[in-house]
């Protein structure tokens, strides 16, 4: 999905991320793939514009993303459900409050935060959502 030269900082998926569920990996992937974008951007110097758009839509897929998630965790009874709800939405809050604001011009897209985003990220498809992928396994969902 890269469209030209990278800063040197992309952020690639791993077989290791996966969670053993296609449809939560397909999406996991396309967070990345907003990731590099907002990263891409920023690298490039992009204005405000177009690096607030990306935003938004990493924002937008993220609270899709989660809601299905969470969706999934539910129809299967999943036992952490409550934590995981209350991990996505402390991430759904912060990336908000950073982007109301970025829109009034009060912060900018940063290294530091481009780094927070992808550890997040990271470390929670690792922590945590791989817990809820052996659970939906043994449920009968790949």
């Amino acid at each position: 999905m890269s469209t030209g030269t990278t800063t040197g900082a992309t952020f690639n998926w791993r077989d290791s991320y996966s969670v053993k569920v296609q449809a939560m990996d397909n999406q996991h992937k396309r967070l990345f793939a907003l990731i590099n974008e907002l990263h891409g951007a920023m690298g490039q110097g992009h204005g405000k514009e177009v690096a607030g758009d990306i935003l938004r839509r990493l924002i937008d897929y993220t609270v899709q993303h989660f809601y299905a998630e969470e969706l999934l965790m539910q129809e299967h009874n999943y036992p952490g459900l409550a934590t995981h709800r209350a991990e996505h939405q402390a991430l759904t809050d912060k990336v908000i409050a950073f982007k109301k604001e970025f829109d009034a011009g009060r912060t900018y897209i940063t290294p530091q935060l481009m780094t927070f985003l992808q550890q997040w990220l990271k470390n929670h498809i690792q922590a945590v959502d791989q817990r809820y992928g052996d659970f939906l396994n043994s449920h009968g969902v790949h």
